[in-house]
């Protein structure tokens, strides 16, 4: 495997999918989900492996992009596009993303850096407020 991102998030989720929702290497033990949604501008099938925090009935993801100065690619595309899949373990559910702010999102980021230090690591190396997208579960007919 090369040091391409998307060999490794090719990688991921073959592992993911091959391991009942779990992958090893610095992720291991880690709670995982892919998330399929669509580009923003393209409308392609995008995939991507992400650490979530649970909270109720609620999967909440973070937009760290390991403190980069931008926002991950796919943070755009689930504002474009809220409606979208997730897959937790052998479970796939549909889910509609909502940004969390102010002081929801301060509290939420702060039990997801005592639970996983480097989110704090990542907030520290960055000026942006890191965003936080809550997937609530949505309802079928």
């Amino acid at each position: 495997m090369s040091g391409n991102v998307n060999d490794w998030n090719a990688h991921n989720i073959e592992e993911f999918r091959n391991n009942h929702g779990r992958i090893g290497g610095r992720f291991e033990g880690a709670p995982m989900l892919l998330i399929s949604h669509k580009g923003a501008r393209t409308g392609k099938l995008r995939v991507n492996p992400l650490m979530y925090l649970k909270d109720g009935n609620r999967y909440l993801i973070f937009c760290s992009k390991g403190g980069a100065p931008t926002n991950p690619d796919w943070y755009y595309n689930l504002k474009a596009h809220p409606e979208v899949q997730i897959e937790v373990g052998d479970e796939t559910i549909n889910v509609r993303a909502e940004e969390i702010k102010g002081t929801e999102r301060d509290r939420l980021y702060a039990k997801q850096a005592s639970l996983y230090p480097s989110f704090a690591e990542y907030q520290s190396k960055t000026k942006r407020i890191i965003p936080i997208m809550a997937l609530s579960p949505r309802k079928t007919t």
